[in-house]
This record gives structure tokens, C-alpha cells and sequence, in this order.
């Protein structure tokens, strides 16, 4: 009987054996062919010749969960100062538009090693209260970063406030700025959607779309809704040129983020001077929320909010077409500024 016992413990000795050493097999393989996706590359481009306090790419991934710590303020002074870590102000702005897909622009960008995001708007620059705080307020809103990483804010407000070009101007006048846009009609409804779904929250009436976006005494375009106003590109876009030249801007288009975003991710790494990093590996088409989703890596995937990709109302046909005749010629005039021409009726 104790022989018997025996020979069952050595078999079931044998059984996990096996499985431990497949596992193994199998996550050197795995490991194996992350490394061929993310290759490791120390930091180059714009952050000039490496010094010996350089963190190669592949040791920033392996951060991110100390990084997320800190933001969290569960770091002493003394942890951060032997993590070499500060707050920077942003190298680079995404400064609208509402609607026009900042954030998933800007969590899509928080997948490359050398980025870090501000997980918050701040709303410095386009509100008053906030500025007269003074820069080292606007400092200490930023993540906690490695000196050779980009930290990267969104506040989409800033693309209309007229205030806002002049302001970053005196903060950083080489600064990267990154606007994203889309369809102007299809982005004006889709503003009008979020306020609509605001107001229904706390059970509140709303005119529909039409009523806003058209004129009721003249028929025309309703050019005094902030929706329309937003849209009109070219009229914003020209009073940032009066600080900025149109090379420290990059268009990015938000339709085409939404259907096919690696091709433009890929234009915006080339823009901040980053290393490719970013790969078809790190996104992935969620069918059920109709959009793609973040691999950061084999553990740690990421949706945007619910709230994203709001189902329109229907809006009369007459009124887009309406919409869409207004737009051209503005559409056109922002083409031409920046150089970039977009499939918009």
C-alpha cells in the first residue's frame, strides 16, 4: 500500500514538473518575441547624445508602474530623488479640438516608452484664475517624468480661447503643438452630443440639433453656436500663426485615428523627434466597443471611457448638407495652411 503511495506521489511529482518547465518554455518564447516587437534602443532624436544617465526604452516601459505610483503620491522626496524623477513642463501641447479625439490621441501617445501624459486638463493657459497661479502652479500639475521623457498635457479649450497662443508663446515659443480635427459637421454634432447627454443627466430639456446649428430668422448657418464656431478650423488656426509657424504644428486626423490609427501615430512620433515604438502590437480592435483598445503589454490593456464614441441623433438631412456647403470654403482655406488635405465633403 505504501509502495503504491509512493509511486502515485512521483507520478504527480513528475506531472507538475512538466508543466512548470512548459511554462517556462513558454514565457522565454514569449519574452522572446516582445523583444523582437520592442527591440531595445537607447533614447536618440531629439534628446541629442546619450549621457550615462540615460534610461534606455526598453528599462521606461518597466517603470511605468513605479510612474503611476508617484502620480498617485505614494512617493517620499527621498524615492524621487534617487529615481532621478521631476516634473517638466510640457514639450509638446495637444491644443484642441473638442470632440476631435484629444484623448485617445493623447493615451495612444502614452503608449510609446519616452512620452508621459498628464492624466488630468489643467486649463492654465485658457483660464484666468488658473494663469495668474503663475508657471510653477502649471509645472507642478505635470507627471513625474525621467529628464529624457516628453511630458505631453491636453486641453483641447485652448485651440479658441484667443488669449492662449500669446500665453504659451512666452512659456516655450519652440514648442510642439499637435491639433486634431475632424469632419467639421460630424464634430459639431458630436459636441452637440455630449452636451445633450449632459443635460438629459440631470434631467434637462435641450433644443435639437437643427434649432442650434440654423438660424430660425435668417435660415443660415448659426455662426454664433460655439459648436459651428468650433469647427471653423482655418479662423483659429490663423490667430496661433501670428506666434507660432505653421511647422511647429501637426495635423492629426481624428476620423482617420478612429478607423486606422497606427499610420497616424507613427507621423506624430516622426514630428516630436521620437523613435518608432510604437507597433500594430500595441493596438487592437475592441468589436464590441466598436473602436480599438491599448496593449501597453503581455498584462496591461486599456479602453478609452464608456462615454466615447456617443451614438449620434439624427439630424435632418437638409441641415447637413447645409452645414457642409458653409464648411467647404473654410475647409479649403485649411488645407492650404497646412499643407494636409483631408477627404471632408
Amino acid at each position: 500500500m505504501l509502495f503504491k503511495q509512493q509511486a502515485l506521489l512521483r507520478q504527480k511529482l513528475f506531472v507538475l514538473g512538466s508543466l512548470a518547465i512548459g511554462s517556462l518554455l513558454y514565457l522565454v518564447a514569449r519574452v522572446g518575441s516582445l523583444d523582437r516587437l520592442q527591440p531595445l534602443c537607447p533614447i536618440d532624436g531629439r534628446f541629442g547624445p546619450r549621457s550615462q544617465d540615460e534610461i534606455p526604452l526598453r528599462a521606461l516601459q518597466f517603470k511605468r508602474g513605479l510612474l503611476h505610483e508617484f502620480r498617485k503620491g505614494n512617493a517620499t522626496k527621498e524615492q524621487i530623488r534617487l529615481h532621478n524623477l521631476v516634473q517638466q513642463l510640457p514639450k509638446a501641447i495637444i491644443i484642441g479640438v473638442r470632440k476631435g479625439g484629444t484623448r485617445a490621441l493623447l493615451e495612444m501617445l502614452n503608449l510609446h516608452p519616452a512620452v508621459v501624459k498628464a492624466s488630468q486638463e489643467i486649463h492654465f493657459f485658457d483660464n484666468d484664475e488658473n494663469y495668474a497661479k503663475g508657471i510653477e502652479w502649471y509645472r507642478k500639475k505635470m507627471p513625474f517624468s525621467y529628464p529624457q521623457q516628453i511630458t505631453i498635457e491636453k486641453s483641447p479649450a485652448y485651440f479658441i480661447t484667443e488669449e492662449v497662443p500669446e500665453r504659451i508663446y512666452k512659456m516655450n515659443s519652440s514648442i510642439k503643438l499637435l491639433i486634431i480635427v475632424r469632419e467639421p459637421t460630424t464634430r459639431a454634432i458630436s459636441d452637440y452630443t455630449q452636451v445633450l447627454e449632459g443635460k438629459e443627466r440631470k434631467n434637462k430639456t435641450y433644443y435639437k440639433f437643427e434649432k442650434l446649428a440654423i438660424d430660425p430668422n435668417t435660415c443660415e448657418v448659426n455662426t454664433k453656436y460655439k459648436a459651428v464656431r468650433t469647427s471653423i478650423y482655418t479662423k483659429h488656426l490663423e490667430r496661433w500663426l501670428k506666434y507660432f509657424p505653421i511647422e511647429q504644428f501637426h495635423i492629426v486626423d481624428g476620423d482617420r485615428l478612429i478607423t486606422e490609427p497606427l499610420p497616424e501615430l507613427q507621423l506624430v512620433e516622426k514630428f516630436l523627434n521620437l523613435p518608432p515604438r510604437i507597433s500594430q502590437y500595441n493596438l487592437y480592435f475592441n468589436a464590441t466597443r466598436g473602436f480599438y483598445c491599448l496593449r501597453f503589454n503581455i498584462v496591461f490593456n486599456k479602453c478609452l471611457a464608456g462615454s466615447k464614441g456617443r451614438i449620434h441623433p439624427e439630424v435632418d438631412t437638409s441641415v447637413i448638407t447645409k452645414l457642409r456647403k458653409f464648411f467647404h470654403p473654410f475647409n479649403q482655406k485649411f488645407y492650404q495652411i497646412t499643407g494636409r488635405t483631408f477627404n471632408w465633403p
